[in-house]
């Protein structure tokens, strides 16, 4: 039942929401294709019967119409189970695109991506995304088409059974009953619990290996094969030492199944034996008798025949389930939500953001780090006008960037209030810059997609003022698409990553060390063009004191809570500098 809340929980918007005129039409399209081929199974079961009887009888002109009916039946038979399959994977297809959107659209609302690193019970969340959306929606039809035409297949054959024995249908209730029972009870929660860490040991394999590819130049510099080979290792023993227990396990309940299933050509035989043998039951009909018992039972004991790939199925729920609260979905029912509301759990205290004004206002702002009491920042206030700039020095571990994090909006540990800009003013610059896939005009527009009146002339003006004017020639131009990373050094990344504050002008800059790896004279060309715009607010972290002449206030943690906040003249002063 808990395996069955979480499938709603991730199913039901697709077929109640905008979708679900076309979820619904898809779906009886499909099951109109199932009756009608079941029906052509029932059909072929008879004719092949009539085949049968009519060798046994000696009757040519009774063998050769039954054979031309066959064949008729056959000629439909093809393309309508052709059809059947390509119409489920293309409905499952449909259903993963929906699914995967609406997954994504609450992974990147709220920069819920960036706070799920905090969260250690959601691993992998991009495997979840990529793979399990796959594999839940197309088992999802699978299976539920599946149960489907094993009912369709339960009535259809069931009448053809009922009028040639009636001890075969009590004979097959009894023992789908006992097989579909046993399996539950002793493969079950095994199964589903091995294939749930399985899944989780192979996307943190994956993840060290993709670690290991993306910070391949630290750890060749470093020679840091050894370790990082012990580390991947250990990895992939975990995967190895859990699939050796679910083959194990897979083992068992293969013989299970093959035992249940095998009996099933011999005990039909035996029990209709006496009959065929005293002439009561032709051979044909018998044989007819045979096919019908298969037919029911494959549809009785859908459970048992695939039990392997529902296990695998349920655990794929949970981890998807756990995503879909952890990126804030939509519970399945408001009356969930009203009975959460009912016992109202102890408020944690949070910091607040108002976005609002063109300055940046702080009130009793404390930091505290992520899972832990230790505070950063105590009871900080400061307020900055348009065009003011606040440098934030301290020692390493002060709390520097998670105070930037707060002010961004990134960072909600502690209480307090922030105020400033809407983040369509606001543009962040860390110490390492993101270097999306794409053109060099699309790494100076991000991150938008374009930018109104600025033209490849004023991109190349841009390059030139933040002292990179070869880089148009030497790349290829503005669309030559590059692995940016690997073939502009550090500080060419920071002076591109610069040149974005240029294109898009805003009027609120925060930048973490974003000139660490830049000599002086580059540090100071860079800083002059922000302090030429007299209305950009400006907020920094930097060690270098070349750059505090470009601030108007300077801000010293302490990192125990403390903090002084001077303007730079002062501050200047109090070090012996003018």
């Amino acid at each position: 039942m808990a395996a069955w809340r979480q499938f709603l929980r991730v199913a039901k918007p697709f077929w109640t929401g905008d979708k679900r005129t076309t979820a619904w039409l898809l779906l009886s399209l499909l099951i109109g294709l199932m009756l009608l081929d079941t029906q052509l199974a029932v059909m072929l079961v008879a004719a092949t019967g009539e085949l049968t009887s009519s060798l046994a009888a000696h009757d040519p002109d009774r063998f050769w119409k039954a054979l031309r009916r066959s064949l008729m039946v056959l000629a439909l038979a093809v393309p309508v189970y052709a059809s059947y399959y390509f119409m489920r994977d293309a409905f499952a297809n449909r259903w993963r695109k929906w699914l995967t959107g609406r997954f994504l659209d609450g992974y990147l609302a709220r920069r819920r991506y960036y706070h799920l690193g905090a969260q250690p019970d959601i691993d992998n969340p991009d495997q979840r995304i990529a793979e399990d959306i796959n594999t839940f929606t197309g088992r999802s039809i699978n299976f539920l088409l599946i149960l489907l035409g094993s009912l369709m297949q339960l009535v259809a054959f069931s009448a053809v059974l009922w009028g040639i024995s009636k001890i075969l249908v009590a004979f097959l209730a009894v023992y789908a009953i006992v097989g579909t029972v046993v399996a539950l009870w002793v493969f079950g929660q095994p199964l589903i619990r091995l294939n749930f860490w399985q899944l989780k040991r192979e996307a943190d394999f994956r993840f060290e290996l993709m670690r290991l590819r993306e910070n391949a130049e630290s750890i060749a510099f470093y020679r840091g094969e050894p370790p990082e080979r012990a580390q991947i290792d250990r990895r992939f023993d975990d995967v190895y030492a859990n699939y050796d227990k679910l083959i194990k396990k897979q083992r068992t309940l293969n013989l299970y199944q093959r035992a249940y299933s095998q009996l099933t050509l011999v005990l039909p035989v035996v029990i209709l034996a006496q009959s065929v043998l005293s002439g009561e039951l032709e051979v044909g009909r018998a044989t007819q008798a045979v096919a019908a018992f298969a037919a029911v039972l494959t549809a009785v004991t859908v459970i048992v025949d695939n039990f392997e790939s529902l296990s695998k199925f349920v655990a794929g729920i949970g981890r998807l389930d756990a995503l879909a609260k952890a990126v804030g979905l939509p519970p399945l029912e408001q009356a969930g939500a009203k009975r959460a509301a009912a016992t109202p759990s102890k408020e944690v205290e949070r910091i607040h953001l108002h976005e609002e004004g063109d300055g940046l206002q702080i009130e009793s702002l404390t930091l505290q780090t992520p899972g832990s009491d230790r505070v950063l920042v105590q009871d900080l206030r400061l307020e900055l006008e348009p065009g003011d700039g606040l440098l934030i020095t301290g020692p390493s571990g002060s709390g520097k960037s998670s105070l930037l994090r707060a002010i961004a909006g990134l960072w909600d540990q502690g209480c307090g209030t922030v105020r400033r800009p809407p983040l369509q003013s606001v543009l962040f610059l860390p110490q390492r810059p993101y270097m999306p896939v794409g053109n060099l005009r699309q790494q100076l527009l991000y991150p938008a997609r374009d930018v109104k009146d600025v033209t490849d002339d004023r991109l190349t003006e841009i390059l030139a003022e933040v002292q990179l004017p070869d880089l148009l020639a030497r790349v290829g131009g503005f669309d030559a698409t590059q692995h940016w990373e690997k073939i502009l050094s550090m500080g060419e990344q920071q002076r591109l990553s610069f040149a974005r504050l240029l294109v898009h002008v805003p009027r609120f800059v925060i930048l973490d060390e974003a000139t660490s790896a830049l000599d002086d004279a580059n540090e100071a060309a860079l800083y002059q063009l922000l302090a030429n715009n007299e209305k950009l607010t400006l907020i920094s972290v930097a060690h270098r004191a070349a750059v505090v002449k470009f601030h108007t206030h300077v801000l010293q943690l302490g990192g125990d809570g403390s903090w002084t906040l001077q303007d730079t003249t002062a501050f200047l002063a109090s070090e012996g500098r003018s």
